[in-house]
């Protein structure tokens, strides 16, 4: 589908013309570049924007020129008026693809001008190994492009089945590290892992650093949901600097959060760690989204799985979040119980908060097992002032942990950094921010010729107001589209015009830089 033009500049040829593509006498096929004209470009750097103009060609996908540029013969022209230029966000913790059938023109994520999500995260994926999502994908692309994590959760079920309670011995290791290099010679970006959660939660950091081992070998990341995000949130961070140092290998700890209100105000302590850290040689990153709301299963308010531990409720209570902070967002074995908090559960039954936590989730993990169908909850346990200082150190990139629906950080996470943090609170600058959402994110997940307006690159590219870019979405319509998004180019093809997507399914798989 082609690009609409909007203005036409003076000298230019006559709108009909253009669109059939010839313009002057010496002009008759129609031309593949385009001309962005007239737009403030920030080039992913976080450099100081400059006015001008960007050319790209829509048969090779790549941008072509950068300038004070004029428009050439027969060549169709759009006016940005002064919008902003950038190129296209990346988000580096993604679960929209995994609903690729059902939303395969992503209007959620291309709304929010992103055009590159990251998919098998928290050590999970939905499609088996990364060459057979890969080739998935090539047969059936999305309206944007995807890159892959080799997942620890998924190859740990692979290997051990039903028998995962429990650290894997010697020969299980080896079989794990097998799959890991199948995936990373398929093009994977490193290792996932999602250490709250079943399986991984019984891996030993023995066993994940020789995983991580084998992802280094190919100059591949760690990419952690680590073990905990509350009362042992430091040790978990511990962990991640010992498996970054002992594998030798760059490591991301993944939509970063103090969930633990003893914890609120302690951001500087654990920046300072990955300083010192950094400092000693250890690659570490990190990356956020703007909420004060987390989203997971039930499960995991229970560290030991002991769904009938009344200290563990007790403590979720204490620390974590009042009963009305805590919403059922999917919950099968009562779905008329969805949107609802454990408070309102507890007065429409007519019982005690805690009694009535532990009745909920003894019915969760009974369903799981039989359905493998998890039950999920949206938990208020942030503040916005630690948030804010997250997103100020120089390695926090910007992620949704999304997916089409459930929490609004799915389709809201990015204009909400652009027009929260970036307008409203000035806790970033526009530059600083785009540079979060795009070069960041590429130099840390090791994508290459993305995330930066440099010619050669791909023509990955979003076109906003900075003045107006809005997350809509809300704990009561999660999939509301932002808006302030006027267009969208995936690998040198519009995708996203006049709030919706084109039907253009451009996108491609990005696979590790080599």
């Amino acid at each position: 589908m082609g690009d609409s033009v909007r203005t036409i500049r003076p000298g230019a040829c006559l709108l009909v013309a253009m669109l059939l593509g010839g313009c002057g006498e010496d002009s008759h096929e129609p031309v593949s570049t385009r001309l962005i004209a007239d737009a403030v470009i920030h080039d992913g750097s976080g450099s100081a924007p400059f006015e001008g103009d960007l050319r790209f060609d829509t048969n090779t996908g790549r941008i072509v020129e950068l300038g004070d540029l004029d428009v050439a013969a027969g060549e169709p022209v759009i006016e940005a008026n002064g919008l902003v230029l950038a190129p296209g966000f990346i988000d580096s913790h993604s679960h929209h693809v995994e609903e690729a059938a059902q939303f395969r023109g992503m209007p959620g994520l291309l709304s929010q001008g992103v055009t590159t999500a990251v998919t098998g995260m928290d050590g999970f994926s939905f499609t088996g190994t990364v060459a057979e999502f890969n080739s998935a994908f090539e047969r059936d692309p999305t309206a944007i492009n995807v890159a892959a994590f080799s997942a620890h959760n998924t190859i740990r079920t692979d290997i051990l089945g039903d028998d995962f309670r429990r650290p894997a011995d010697t020969a299980e290791i080896e079989a794990m590290v097998a799959l890991i290099v199948a995936d990373m010679e398929a093009g994977a970006l490193g290792i996932s892992t999602g250490l709250e959660y079943e399986p991984g939660i019984y891996a030993s950091t023995e066993e994940v650093i020789e995983l991580a081992r084998a992802a280094a070998a190919f100059g591949g990341i760690y990419h952690s949901h680590v073990r905990d995000e509350d009362d042992r949130f430091v040790d978990a961070v511990d962990e991640i600097l010992r498996i970054g140092r002992e594998a030798g290998i760059p490591v991301h700890l993944t939509h970063i959060k103090l969930a633990d209100r003893l914890a609120w105000g302690t951001v500087s302590e654990i920046l300072a760690r990955f300083d010192a850290a950094r400092a000693d040689g250890i690659d570490i990153t990190a990356d956020i989204y703007p909420y004060e709301r987390w989203a997971s299963n039930i499960a995991i308010l229970f560290p030991d799985r002991d769904f009938t531990s009344r200290a563990a409720a007790e403590f979720t209570f204490e620390r974590t979040a009042v009963p009305g902070d805590i919403l059922l967002s999917e919950y099968p074995p009562d779905p008329e119980l969805a949107g609802m908090t454990v408070d309102a559960i507890a007065n429409f039954w007519d019982r005690d908060a805690l009694d009535t936590l532990l009745a909920l989730a003894q019915a969760a993990d009974a369903w799981e097992r039989e359905t493998g169908q998890d039950s999920q909850i949206i938990v208020k346990s942030m503040v916005e002032s630690d948030i804010v200082e997250f997103l100020q150190w120089p390695f926090m990139s910007i992620c949704s942990d999304g997916w089409h629906g459930g929490h609004p950080r799915g389709y809201g996470a990015f204009p909400r950094v652009l027009g929260r943090y970036v307008r409203d609170l000035e806790a970033l600058s526009l530059a600083e921010a785009v540079y979060r959402m795009t070069a960041l994110s590429a130099e840390t997940l090791g994508i290459r010729e993305r995330g930066r307006l440099v010619p050669g690159n791909f023509a990955d590219l979003v076109l906003f107001d900075p003045d107006t870019i809005t997350d809509h979405a809300t704990m009561q319509d999660p999939m509301a589209l932002s808006t302030g998004v006027e267009m969208v180019w995936v690998n040198g093809q519009l995708a996203f015009r006049d709030g919706t997507p084109t039907g253009a399914f451009a996108g491609q798989v990005i696979r590790r830089a080599e």
